[in-house]
């Protein structure tokens, strides 16, 4: 089933954001080498056990708040159901090459989120 597997932070200034973060909540944030501009970091649950991954990445016009990525077997499928659902793609089926596959997408109710897939052969 489809869930929550990770969130994006977009900044206008990136090391301020992540110096918010990391002091803000102990996230040790690295730079992400397959993705310009991606800065990557784990979270962990009050009680110590791991939580889903984030990132802080530069802010663009298609990612104005904090985003919730929603993974998914098929992003093919998952792109074809939000628009038969009345929802919105904003960007289609994207490569991050090696990783996987992502699409913005916004809700019927205006809220933006974005479907991942994972494929080590994306590219």
């Amino acid at each position: 089933m489809p869930t929550v597997c990770h969130f994006e932070i977009p900044a206008d200034d990136i090391e301020r954001a992540k110096n918010f973060y990391s002091k803000l909540f102990g996230w040790e944030i690295k730079k992400f080498e397959k993705h310009p501009n991606y800065w990557i970091f784990s979270t962990k649950s009050p009680d110590g056990k791991p939580g889903i991954t984030g990132a802080i990445e530069k802010r663009k016009n298609v990612n104005p708040n904090i985003m919730c990525n929603i993974c998914v077997d098929s992003i093919d499928k998952y792109i074809a159901r939000v628009e038969e659902l009345g929802g919105k793609v904003l960007v289609p089926k994207s490569a991050v090459p090696g990783v996987g596959y992502y699409s913005y997408c916004v809700d019927t109710e205006g809220n933006h989120f974005v479907i991942w897939e994972t494929d080590a052969n994306a590219g």
